[in-house]
């Protein structure tokens, strides 16, 4: 893959993405709605609309691999999740198709389930679906919740932690995750993109440990030396909360956020970062790093 084009190139997961695809050697196409500035050799900027018919063909024009990492945790006006996780990614996968586009990777997220009473695990589900269909071949990707140092997942359990003399906990803490490093995450799209022999059709990319929601936060709590006390809080009053968060600019907790956490996001046995040849790191050892350097 000489050239590729990824759309939403600019986001959490993406800019790492592109990160790889460009250590790799590949010329990368960043899609975003606003050009921006440019970003070094082998990687061009380009304005594009996913809702755009006309826009989607320029940016898939003469490339080589797509990637659609563009997501939506907040409604607001016209975009809705259907119409970013199901019309647009199906406007991206057929672009792609008629442009003669050798691989298609779409970014999904594991428990993604088109019988879900949650609009946006359904749209996520609905839309693998649908990208299949337009391109017949795509390669589903769905990532676990992912942490990084810069994300808003770890740092923010760990100064809450630090400062709450109980910690409010999403339902009674049973839930099951299995958080994966977003590096490891984007690596592994990158190998999806280069790898010449047929992928799979669907990769889960999980980190190497599944923890309860409680387990997880005391995991974080002893590698930070702190014990403190976590506090059940119904999954009622978490959605309530984050509709009126959602009316900030960049809400820090939306109401499909607390829609996921209430379903267990675990690995089944599909392929994941083992066939790909990655060997995923710990959060354990992302955070030891991370304490590391505030210290």
């Amino acid at each position: 893959m000489s050239c590729i084009t990824v759309f939403g190139g600019t986001g959490f997961l993406g800019r790492r993405v592109v990160r790889h695809l460009r250590e790799s050697g590949a010329v990368v196409r960043i899609v975003s709605r606003h050009r921006g500035q440019a970003e070094g050799d082998g990687v061009e900027r380009i304005a594009a609309d996913v809702h755009d018919e006309r826009s989607v063909e320029s940016a898939v024009a003469g490339v080589d691999g797509v990637i659609n990492a563009v997501s939506l945790y907040v409604e607001h006006e016209s975009e809705t999740f259907r119409s970013v996780h199901v019309e647009a990614a199906v406007r991206v996968a057929s672009a792609a198709r008629r442009a003669g586009v050798k691989r298609l990777a779409h970014v999904s997220g594991i428990g993604a389930d088109a019988a879900s009473p949650s609009p946006y695990i359904r749209s996520r589900g609905e839309g693998e679906a649908a990208v299949q269909a337009a391109f017949p071949g795509a390669v589903i990707i769905r990532p676990a919740v992912m942490f990084a140092p810069d994300d808003g997942f770890l740092p923010t359990i760990l100064g809450l932690l630090r400062v709450l003399p109980a910690y409010p906990m999403f339902g009674d803490g049973r839930t099951k995750l299995q958080p994966a490093y977003a590096d490891d995450v984007a690596a592994a799209i990158g190998q999806v993109l280069r790898q010449s022999e047929t992928p799979h059709l669907i990769y889960e990319l999980a980190g190497p440990r599944v923890y309860s929601y409680a387990e997880l936060l005391r995991t974080i709590a002893r590698e930070a030396g702190l014990r403190p006390l976590l506090m059940r809080m119904p999954f009622a009053l978490w959605y309530a909360l984050a509709g009126l968060a959602e009316i900030l600019p960049h809400p820090p907790l939306t109401r499909s956020q607390v829609e996921l956490i209430q379903v267990d996001t675990v690995a089944s046995d599909r392929p994941g970062f083992r066939e790909l040849g990655i060997s995923p790191r710990s959060l354990e050892e992302e955070l030891e790093a991370m304490l590391k350097q505030s210290a």
